[in-house]
Formats: structure tokens, C-alpha cells, sequence
């Protein structure tokens, strides 16, 4: 209509996800994510006769009091949250407006989610029962074991490992993480010769002459190679072998258990942080519970004055 000017918040909305896309390799799922929470945002500040790109902390207070009123739980208002924060920072960096209305806002609180970290004894048995599986699946297991244990890999990371990616002379291998972002991951010296080791007896099944597989973990799968889901049947079949219980035992427990026990050894977040491929040291700090048990427990078992004294 005449006289009435557009909305800017689609075009703010859209140049924030295309900076994601461009800057920080987001996924189109992730891009979606952001795309829906901002819509939800924009559509609550319509609502309040206003503007999402213009609101203030006040607005964005009463809408956090909204998602906890229609009973959200505290991850999702807090996933929301997160989205608001990067979308008004991204504002203020190109100058749309002169401040960040979220810098004051305190996000809901969140229960304590600790990882479910294997011990280091299970670890062990875990790949000694992997080694009873017959046939290839034995050595497979233990490769994708180790694997995922020393170098804190996530399961679409090691899955769609190519075959020429660990080689004898290399300690170091090129892997693609979340938004197709590469780092160089270490690797030890056991998890690459139990890599080579399940190449070699796949290589020694296959028929003569046949094209060496390109991954390292192979299938029959439209991919050409494992997928998830037979990546965590396999470490069922391992967990069963060992003698533990199989819904303990995933890529993403083995992941938890590389960087708690890192932790645990004296590994800082920073490093931590690299390793496991996360853009932001905030969801590293998740290992930061552990850390904090540790040293309670440290002090309440050696501290002179940490027992009660009789009364």
C-alpha cells in the first residue's frame, strides 16, 4: 500500500542466514533451524506492533517469557536464544543498528547434562571384545574403535573416511567436520596401524584384481561406505563381546570419552575445543562439569579440614 514502507526484517533475516552460509559453511539444516526461530521472533514482534531488526531488550524479554509460558523446554528457548544473539550481533557489526539489545539478557537455565563417558578399563575391553567379532568385522570394529576413541572423531566424520586418508609416514589426517569444514586431526600410532590393518584384511576378501575400495570403511550403501547406522550396530556387537551393556556404547559416548578423559589427564579447553572441531569454545565447556567434579571430589577426599569434625 501507498504511503506505507516495507518490512525490513525479511532482508535483515535473509543477509544474517546468507553470512552464516558464506562465512561459516553452515549446513542447510542448520540454516533452517535459524531460519525458523527468526520467523518465529519476527512474527511475535509484529504481533507486539513492532519490529524484530528494531526490538529492544524489553521485547526480547517478553518473548522469552512467552516460550516459557507455552512450556518450551529450556534447550529450545535457550537454542532460540542463541539464534537472536548471533542474528543482533550480526546487525550491529554491519551497523544496522548501534547496539546489541541481547548483551543483558540471561538465558534459561539449563540442567546439568554430563557426559556419559566410558571409564578407561572399559575402553580397553571394549576393543579387546571388538577383536572376538569373526570374520572382517573384527579387525573393522577395532579400527573404527580406536579411531573414534583417539582422535575424538564423530561417526559421519569417520564413516566418510577415503581409504588414502591414513597412511604409514602420517600421523595427522585431513577430516571433514560439520558445515564441510576441514582440520587436521592426530592420529596415534595403535589407531593407524588398526586402521591399516582393517584395510588390509577388506583388501584380502575382495577379488583379484578388483579396484581398491576408496573408504576406509566400505559398503554396500548407495554411499559407497558404512553407514551411521551400521557404524553403531557394529559397536553394539562389540559392547556385546566385551560383556557391556550395548546402550552404553555409541560414536558419540566414544567422543564424550576421548574428551573427558583428555580433560581429565590436564588437556586444556582451547585444545580441547580444536580437536573436536567446535566453532565455539562455549559448547566445549560442557567438559568443564567434569573437570568440576574432579577437583571436588579431589578435595573432599585429600583435604585435611574436607571431613566433619566431631561435634
Amino acid at each position: 500500500m501507498d504511503g506505507v514502507a516495507p518490512d525490513p526484517d525479511p532482508r535483515h533475516i535473509e543477509a544474517f542466514l546468507e553470512m552464516l552460509a558464506a562465512e561459516r559453511g553452515a549446513a542447510a539444516n542448520t540454516l533452517s533451524a535459524y531460519r525458523a526461530d527468526l520467523e518465529d521472533f519476527r512474527a511475535f514482534a509484529a504481533g507486539a506492533g513492532g519490529s524484530a531488526s528494531a526490538a529492544g531488550t524489553e521485547m526480547l524479554s517478553a518473548y522469552l517469557r512467552r516460550l516459557s509460558d507455552l512450556g518450551l523446554k529450556p534447550r529450545t528457548a535457550a537454542r532460540r536464544l542463541s539464534a537472536l544473539r548471533q542474528f543482533f550481533r550480526f546487525l550491529a557489526r554491519e551497523g544496522v543498528r548501534p547496539d546489541d539489545p541481547t548483551e543483558l539478557l540471561e538465558g534459561p537455565r539449563l540442567p546439568a547434562n554430563l557426559p556419559k563417558a566410558l571409564t578407561e578399563a572399559e575402553v580397553e575391553a571394549l576393543i579387546a571384545g571388538a577383536a572376538k567379532l569373526p570374520g572382517h568385522r573384527g579387525p573393522l570394529a577395532v579400527a573404527a574403535l580406536e579411531l573414534l576413541y583417539c582422535s575424538g572423531l564423530r561417526a559421519g566424520e569417520l564413516v566418510e573416511l577415503s581409504a588414502a586418508a591414513l597412511r604409514e609416514d602420517e600421523s595427522m589426517v585431513a577430516v571433514r567436520g560439520k558445515g564441510g569444514k576441514e582440520r587436521l586431526v592426530p592420529i596415534s600410532r595403535r589407531a593407524r596401524e588398526a586402521a591399516l590393518a582393517a584395510r588390509q584384511a577388506l583388501v584380502g576378501r575382495g577379488r583379484k584384481g578388483a579396484t581398491p575400495p576408496r573408504w576406509l570403511f566400505p559398503a554396500r550403501a548407495a554411499s559407497g561406505h558404512m553407514t551411521r547406522q551400521g557404524l553403531g550396530l557394529l559397536l553394539k556387537d562389540a559392547a556385546l563381546a566385551a560383556g557391556i551393556a550395548p546402550e552404553r556404547v555409541s560414536p558419540h559416548v566414544l567422543r564424550h570419552s576421548f574428551a573427558s578423559h583428555l580433560l581429565d589427564r590436564g588437556a586444556d579447553l582451547r585444545s580441547l575445543q580444536i580437536l573436536l572441531g567446535h566453532a565455539d569454545i562455549a559448547t566445549t565447556q560442557i567438559y568443564t562439569k567434569v573437570l568440576e567434579e574432579r577437583l571436588r571430589a579431589l578435595v573432599e577426599t585429600h583435604h585435611p579440614l574436607a571431613e566433619a569434625r566431631p561435634a
